[in-house]
């Protein structure tokens, strides 16, 4: 007897808690996503603010005066294509109807990267080109690219690592904070591309001052 009423227990609440996650996804669907479906209507790119003209040389030995930069590493709330939306401290959901054009991360070495070009003075590399010497070394960690929803603010949050050639380390933190965008991809979109270019920015002035 006490099995039946157990397994009856069961049967009454397992829908309930069904019906409970349901509805809880259906809320946050109405300004967040939580994937699937058709594509989205917008995709996001990062450009440049400071980019090298056409036409322009840039010369170096990769074993002297070369910077590589590096890919940084991402959680996993980074590692992929959907734009993180920071519901609390320990809530996350992805925004609606928009997506990056690829890996955020990937995106962002790239803008390091023709963003020190566009200072001069050096040959600039990325990780994916095969060059084995060079004599700095630009790596990190990507630790936020996304919307905080409670601020209603885009934040880039960006752990910098430089080592050179002769093996010495040195890590700084970077970030940037755009107030005031709503949760929409025609607002965070653009925000999201000038926290991230202020972000390059601050980053090549550290690596030439250094």
């Amino acid at each position: 007897m006490t099995g039946q009423k157990e397994t009856a227990m069961m049967r009454h609440t397992m829908p309930a808690r069904g019906a409970f996650v349901a509805m809880l996804a259906l809320a946050l669907s109405g300004c967040f996503g939580l994937g699937g479906g058709k594509p989205p209507p917008v995709l996001f790119n990062l450009s440049a603010a400071a980019a090298v003209p056409a036409g322009a040389v840039s010369m170096g030995k990769p074993g002297s005066d070369a910077v590589m930069v590096m890919e940084p590493e991402t959680d996993r709330r980074l590692a992929v294509q959907r734009v993180p939306v920071q519901l609390s401290a320990s809530g996350v959901a992805y925004l609606q109807n928009a997506l990056w054009v690829e890996r955020p991360a990937r995106l962002f070495r790239s803008l390091l990267a023709e963003t020190l070009r566009a200072q001069g003075g050096r040959l600039v590399l990325e990780d994916d080109q095969a060059v084995p010497l060079v004599a700095q070394r630009l790596s990190g960690r990507l630790l936020d690219m996304g919307y905080d929803a409670q601020r209603q603010a885009v934040v880039v949050r960006f752990d910098a690592l430089r080592s050179d050639a002769s093996g010495v380390l040195a890590s700084k933190r970077f970030e940037a904070v755009v107030p005031g965008v709503s949760a929409k991809p025609e607002s965070v979109g653009p925000a999201l591309n000038k926290a991230a270019n202020e972000v390059a920015a601050q980053v090549a002035d550290w690596l030439k001052a250094g």
